[in-house]
C-alpha cells in the first residue's frame, strides 16, 4: 500500500466518524450532545488552522537551517560560462 492510498483509507475513515458524530448518529462518549454539537463544526477549521501553522512552522525552519553550499555555486557558475561559450561558438548572442 503507498503512502497515498494509506492516507486516502485513514481520511476516510476518520471523515466517515465525524459526519456519523456530526449527524447524531454515532454518540460521542463521555460528552455532552449540547457540548457535541458547538465543538464538531468547529473541528474542521481547527484542524485547517493547525495544518496551516505546521506548515508555515516547517517552511520557516526550513529556511532558517538552510545549508549554503559554496562548491555548488561555484560549479553552477562554471556550467553557466562553458553554455555561453558553447553557444558563442555556434553564433548566438547570448549577452
Amino acid at each position: 500500500m503507498t503512502r497515498a492510498q494509506r492516507v486516502a483509507v485513514i481520511s476516510t475513515i476518520f471523515a466517515s466518524l465525524y459526519f456519523l458524530a456530526i449527524f447524531e448518529i454515532l454518540q460521542v462518549p463521555f460528552i455532552e450532545g449540547k457540548v457535541v454539537q458547538e465543538i464538531l463544526p468547529a473541528l474542521p477549521w481547527w484542524l485547517l488552522v493547525s495544518f496551516g501553522s505546521y506548515s508555515l512552522w516547517s517552511l520557516g525552519w526550513g529556511l532558517f537551517t538552510f545549508r549554503d553550499c559554496p562548491e555548488a555555486y561555484e560549479e553552477l557558475l562554471n556550467e553557466i560560462s562553458q553554455a555561453k561559450n558553447d553557444l558563442r561558438n555556434r553564433g548566438v548572442n547570448v549577452d
